[in-house]
């Protein structure tokens, strides 16, 4: 099986090809970054229609598009946001499948699509994404859902929320005070927290994301849009379950950010129980999610 995963030198792209590498079956591995190196490694622009060209022949049987620029960012500068959030995956699908018709596509696609929510989220919860990041994340999976319609892809996007802990140098994702949480507590060191202790958000770690990432490749149903399981905790119970298993005091003083306490930190309860019954499944408590969060092997 050929296999590409794009945004392969990002945080999950780096865990999801650690997975790939030792998955049974997968003969040819690609990698693919603006900046990468090593085995099956294919540096280039996405966005560049002769490296897109010449990266997909002759074809995968799967593709991992994780390949983003952060929601914050692209914000800030929504040309280029446009190009590498919206232009790119529409044009990696459209070339991926002439290259290879009914190739397995997945699509790394955010909870951003559903914008600030204030009633627990189901399968009925309209989309009103109110930054661009999610209204081009929610663009491409309608997208990917006609191709998959018209038999062009076997295409499927999962909804992923803020994935933790990654590197503490890592900029860009407003979500970062999530990952630094961990990070901080971790080493003993003080940290501002720019929420509340009563902020409520959705967490998954890599080791999750990795897990749901696999097992969306290898469903064979119709669904071409998943909410996985997420773990909803507050930020005050992951500091205190972080400081029990690192055996460092939470030196934390929370903050109250009006802005990141909307998209981040008031999430409410998520019933993902159509996704359970695929298969899908959270870190199995706050405990858990901190190891997993913590652990320096790749998943």
């Amino acid at each position: 099986m050929r296999v590409l995963v794009t945004g392969a030198a990002g945080f999950v792209g780096q865990g999801l090809a650690a997975a790939l590498m030792r998955r049974p079956g997968v003969s040819d591995l690609v990698l693919t970054d603006r900046q990468i190196d090593g085995p099956g490694a294919r540096p280039g622009d996405l966005t560049d229609a002769g490296f897109l060209a010449d990266l997909l022949s002759p074809g995968f049987d799967l593709v991992f598009h994780l390949a983003s620029l952060p929601g914050a960012r692209a914000e800030a500068e929504p040309d280029l946001g446009h190009r590498i959030n919206l232009l790119a995956p529409l044009a990696l699908a459209r070339a991926s499948a002439k290259a290879r018709r009914g190739a397995r596509f997945v699509f790394a696609s955010s909870i951003a699509v559903y914008g600030r929510v204030a009633d627990p989220v189901d399968p009925a919860t309209p989309l009103r994404p109110d930054l661009s990041y999610g209204a081009h994340k929610a663009m491409t999976e309608l997208f990917l859902t006609d191709l998959s319609r018209r038999g062009d892809l076997s295409a499927i996007s999962l909804r992923l929320p803020g994935i933790v802990a990654r590197p503490a140098a890592e900029t860009g994702h407003g979500s970062a005070f999530m990952s630094q949480l961990f990070h901080k507590i971790a080493v003993g060191e003080p940290y501002a927290c720019p929420v509340l202790e009563t902020a409520a958000c959705w967490w998954m770690s890599r080791r999750a994301c990795v897990t749901a990432l696999l097992h969306a490749a290898a469903l064979s149903g119709p669904e071409t849009v998943i909410q996985p399981p997420v773990l909803h905790a507050t930020t005050g119970a992951v500091a205190r379950a972080t400081a029990e298993v690192t055996g460092q005091a939470a030196q934390v003083e929370w903050g109250n950010d009006p802005r990141l306490t909307a998209l981040f930190g008031a999430m409410p309860p998520l019933d993902a129980t159509p996704a359970r019954h695929l298969g899908f499944a959270a870190d199995a408590d706050v405990r858990t999610l901190v190891a997993h969060a913590l652990a320096k092997d790749a998943p």
